[in-house]
């Protein structure tokens, strides 16, 4: 799950209360299907920091909570209002997720391309503008073993 830390970062994270929030303002079709068909509670997530000096994997989160219906689609003061939304057939979904720890240092974009293993995964696929996309547990795995 990307974001990038000049708008909501690993840290921000971790200072929520009960380090916890709302993956909220998902806009992107694709996205939104991976938030609303597949996360379930107790799913681990990489907290991916993007458009940044060095973008790349900052840390690890939990999904808490169910998928749900984004109250920021319906909320016409809020940058991510979608005047197309309803709440009879919601149109953008969210997860709850929760701090669960930061890597002992990022692992940058960088490093993720330089390895094999990791090819087919869609966050090293050019073009790939995604917020939230599916890790196997393979490539899960071998990212962790990346942490110095």
């Amino acid at each position: 799950m990307k974001s990038e830390p000049s708008v909501y970062s690993l840290q921000d994270l971790a200072q929520a209360p009960g380090g916890t929030a709302a993956w909220d303002g998902v806009r992107n079709y694709q996205a939104r299907n991976f938030i609303r068909d597949q996360m379930q509670p107790g799913d681990l997530a990489f907290f991916y920091h993007s458009s940044c000096a060095q973008p790349g994997i900052a840390g690890i989160m939990e999904v808490v909570s169910q998928p749900y219906p984004d109250p920021t689609a319906l909320d016409p003061a809020d940058e991510h209002y979608d005047p197309k939304s309803d709440p009879a057939n919601p149109r953008w979904y969210v997860v709850d997720v929760r701090y669960q720890r930061a890597l002992s240092e990022v692992i940058p974009l960088a490093r993720l391309k330089q390895c094999p293993e990791l090819a087919q995964m869609p966050l090293l696929r050019r073009g790939n503008r995604l917020s939230v996309m599916p890790v196997t547990p393979e490539q899960w795995r071998y990212i962790l073993t990346l942490e110095c």
